[in-house]
């Protein structure tokens, strides 16, 4: 079974995402549409939607305890956030994409954890929006994994001035009625 039209692996060849270390996470909105709140003053105004995003990011330690996060930030259209696997879970190897769908995601994997963390954050969302079933995030998340602490901390100033970028952001939709 080959890769699905149109979508190839964007996960680091041969690297094994059980393994412990930091991550870099982005993940984007369905559509890139702004569902989270608004930037007013560059600075992040939450809606409730954007509450929920916080609230089952900050939650992963209680239901995943093998990650813990660290800095992260919602925009109104996506989710930045660094992510601490703490111990080994077992694992050989993170499923390769082809092989996902029988297989499934590797147990304690990052893919595992930001998977758990869209769902959650999904139903929540469609709870307060009273819409059963509706996607809140597009398929996939781009990750990097930090292999020093220059780049983490590289990182955690890139998540905290997100919001001084806003206007320059190519998926700001107010950009192009500049």
């Amino acid at each position: 079974m080959g890769d699905l039209p149109g979508r190839r692996s964007i996960r680091l060849r041969g690297y094994d995402y059980t393994e412990p270390g930091w991550y870099f996470v982005t993940i984007c909105t369905i559509e890139r549409r702004c569902l989270f709140g608004d930037i007013v003053a560059d600075k992040m105004c939450l809606n409730v939607l954007g509450e929920a995003v916080v609230d089952a990011w900050q939650a992963i330690p209680q239901h995943l305890p093998m990650f813990e996060t660290d800095s992260f930030i919602v925009m109104p259209n996506h989710f930045h956030g660094i992510i601490v696997l703490e111990a080994d879970v077992g694992a050989k190897h993170a499923s390769p994409l082809h092989q996902r769908r029988a297989r499934g995601t590797a147990k304690g994997s990052l893919p595992a954890v930001v998977q758990s963390f869209k769902s959650a954050s999904t139903r929540s969302a469609n709870r307060i929006r009273t819409t059963p079933g509706r996607p809140l995030w597009q398929r996939g998340f781009y990750e990097r994994v930090i292999r020093s602490d220059e780049e983490l901390n590289q990182l955690r100033r890139y998540i905290e001035d997100n919001p001084l970028r806003w206007a320059l952001d190519q998926e700001n939709p107010s950009r192009t009625s500049m």
